[in-house]
């Protein structure tokens, strides 16, 4: 199973993006976040992909996340819901039998912290729930938190700076320990370059100077079929690079 998760920075200016993405890798999960679009705002191109079960969850120009799942892993149509504390079009997921499959983008916190503290506090009670169903989660985003200063460059690191904060960290740290896998970390435990997320000015993505905000994170036995987790600096225009997983099946 291959999994892709993309923060894409607005679907309107990267649905072409998009399309080449899947034709390239042929994932079999889609986990898109920032999609800043009503689905009827979402291009045509890619607003019904033929291959895939596909659910826009957007409000308009801000926030909005997307799952799209392909038909032939999964011939029979899910149903695409959203958790109680799903608030600005921030998480959509889907149960596969015993998998939950899910797409977030959790709040920045730079003009509400509290907003962000109470979503990642809900998001572990909600990794609990989905195993307490006796269910694998695959939760998939953009979590707006560096786990250690060892997720951002040495240039980027700022005390007490906004996804970078000791309680946002904590917090994430709570969610691993509900029975879920950092498989980019897991995979890469040495790697000190592993970023996903580059401000968009002074060349630092080419300089790859920048912050780890994007993650795969799987139950431990999920997590234990991962063979691979990539982060694609090279692809596309949004501040954010696609993140690839790979499960043997």
């Amino acid at each position: 199973m291959k999994v892709v998760t993309w923060n894409v920075n607005g679907i309107r200016a990267r649905g072409d993006q998009v399309l080449e993405w899947i034709g390239r890798e042929s994932p079999d999960v889609v986990c898109l976040q920032e999609v800043k679009a009503h689905p009827a705002q979402v291009p045509a191109q890619v607003a019904k992909l033929d291959d895939f079960w596909s659910c826009w969850h957007g409000g308009g120009g801000y926030s909005g996340v997307a799952l799209h799942l392909r038909k032939s892993r999964w011939p029979e149509e899910p149903a695409f819901t959203h958790p109680d504390f799903d608030a600005e079009t921030r998480i959509v997921h889907a149960v596969l039998d015993d998998l939950v499959v899910a797409s977030v983008y959790v709040p920045n916190g730079g003009k509400d912290f509290a907003v962000k503290i109470a979503f990642l506090e809900a998001m572990a009670a909600y990794v609990d729930a989905v195993h307490a169903s006796g269910r694998r989660l695959l939760l998939c985003g953009d979590l707006n938190v560096t786990r250690t200063d060892r997720d951002v460059h040495p240039k980027e690191r700022k005390r007490n700076g906004i996804c970078q904060r000791p309680e946002e960290r904590a917090l994430l740290e709570a969610i691993l320990a509900r029975g879920v896998v950092d498989v980019g970390r897991a995979l890469h435990p040495d790697d000190d370059e592993l970023f996903t997320w580059w401000a968009p000015w002074r060349n630092l993505r080419q300089r790859n100077i920048g912050w780890r905000l994007d993650y795969v994170l799987a139950s431990e036995s999920l997590a234990a079929r991962a063979v691979s987790c990539t982060s694609h600096r090279e692809f596309g225009t949004s501040d954010h690079g696609p993140v690839d997983a790979v499960f043997e099946d």
